[in-house]
């Protein structure tokens, strides 16, 4: 019986694209909230495990465990595991770090087979790397990095309790590779210890950038102005921080993370056109840096040009196959809609593959219209049901709601078909 979902794959409304991790261009920022609106969804089984060797550990800096008045406050341990990114076992024992405000520290190190358990903050008998960051970042002049499955979050970290670590991050250390970030935002002392599966990736010479390098080489003058865009912008005082985005580009013209801002900001006051001029001229001064073909990508979202979609994201996936599993599915969403069911189905794949802790829902929502396609409604089923698992509050659940029970009675109608003839007797 075939089954039609009624459903073709539309645009993830504004909400969405800032709601998935790593979307919005300054880290330390909080990202909207939006659900799931409408559209597409994160598969990705994450394999962590807490089975691993315990990192040894001190006590770090404004992250201890107790508080100020000297009340104890309860240890937070956490666990994982540490795989390349073709799923096998990384060839040494990996660094496990912490970032806490551009500031790294090793909290311990993995096993032989990538497994880790640590706790937090205690550092006794940890080797720290001469190369930590102990000063300002570079991103801070270069526009950042997306971390493929960091969380964004504002508040204090240096808190008390489950504050500590509120603007920190975990990540692997392993030369020649590049990590995933997980976010510790709301890592409480109490909740289950197991963070995951952190992904390495060899790094290679001929892909992008999460950082421009280009802007790198700007004038004291460019990056001042720069920094105190990005400062107003943080504050959400958009017109302040476009007036020093402006005079970055007017003394070094070929600043790329200042035109990408100026671009961002452009498409948040609705000036489509004029931002998509600048994100290209951002693209023009430093072909590598990703973050103008990602913001190029949602704006082609919004505007349902699957073509120009299709186009602007495998240009970003030739430059970085890693750091950005959105870029992904919003590949797949563009091949979707140009019913290139095969090409959504690789990319989507790719996207379920990298979101490892299933940080986008939409993942899971796409993979199931894809099967509905392939008419394998079983599997198409279970996919819808574990985006409703993930995003219960999506504006469209009840939508897909109601193409399960499509499904669920397709699947009946298959099932109650009496059984063929045996294949000995098909023939007589």
């Amino acid at each position: 019986m075939p089954f039609r979902s009624g459903v073709r794959i539309v645009v993830l409304s504004a909400a969405v694209l800032a709601s998935i991790p790593g979307i919005c261009q300054v880290k330390p920022t909080t990202g909207s909230s939006g659900s799931s609106g409408g559209t597409i969804p994160g598969s990705g089984t994450s394999t962590g495990s807490n089975n691993g060797t315990i990192g040894t550990t001190g006590t770090t800096t404004g992250t201890g465990n107790s508080t100020n008045n000297g009340t104890l406050v309860p240890p937070i341990f956490i666990s994982g595991r540490v795989m390349l990114e073709d799923g096998t076992a990384p060839p040494e024992p990996v660094a496990v770090e912490r970032i806490c405000f551009n500031t790294s520290r090793i909290e311990g190190y993995t096993d032989n087979q990538g497994y880790f358990g640590v706790q937090l903050g205690d550092e006794k008998g940890v080797f720290q790397d001469a190369s930590e960051d102990t000063g300002r970042s570079i991103r801070s002049i270069t526009g950042g990095g997306l971390s493929t499955v960091s969380k964004s979050s504002s508040g204090s970290g240096a808190g008390l309790g489950d504050q500590r670590f509120q603007n920190c991050d975990i990540r692997a250390k392993l030369a020649g590779y590049r990590s995933q970030s997980v976010s510790l935002a709301g890592h409480r002392a109490l909740d289950s210890p197991d963070i995951g599966t952190i992904l390495l990736h060899r790094e290679g010479g001929d892909e992008g950038t999460t950082i421009s390098m280009v802007s790198l080489l700007a004038p004291k003058d460019a990056r001042k102005a720069f920094e105190k865009g990005m400062a107003y912008e943080k504050k959400n005082n958009l017109d302040a921080a476009d007036k020093e985005f402006q005079r970055a580009v007017e003394i070094y013209p070929k600043f790329a993370a200042a035109w990408a801002e100026i671009g961002r900001i452009q498409a948040t006051h609705n000036e489509i056109l004029d931002a998509r001029k600048s994100l290209d001229e951002a693209i023009k001064c430093d072909p590598r840096f990703l973050s103008p073909f990602v913001q190029i990508a949602m704006l082609d979202m919004q505007a349902r040009k699957w073509q120009s979609l299709a186009e602007i994201t495998d240009r970003a996936i030739r430059l970085d196959p890693f750091e950005f599993p959105q870029i992904y599915l919003f590949n797949a969403v563009g091949y979707y809609n140009l019913k290139n069911i095969d090409a959504a189905e690789r990319s989507i794949q790719a996207a379920a593959k990298l979101d490892t802790l299933q940080q986008m829902p939409e993942v899971s929502h796409l993979q199931g219209l894809i099967l509905i396609q392939r008419h394998n409604y079983p599997a198409a089923a279970e996919r819808l049901r574990n985006y409703l698992k993930l995003a219960p509050d999506a504006e469209d659940a009840a939508e897909v709601q109601t193409q399960l029970a499509k499904l669920d009675k397709a699947i009946a109608a298959d099932n109650s078909k009496p059984a063929g003839p045996p294949p000995d007797k098909q023939d007589k």
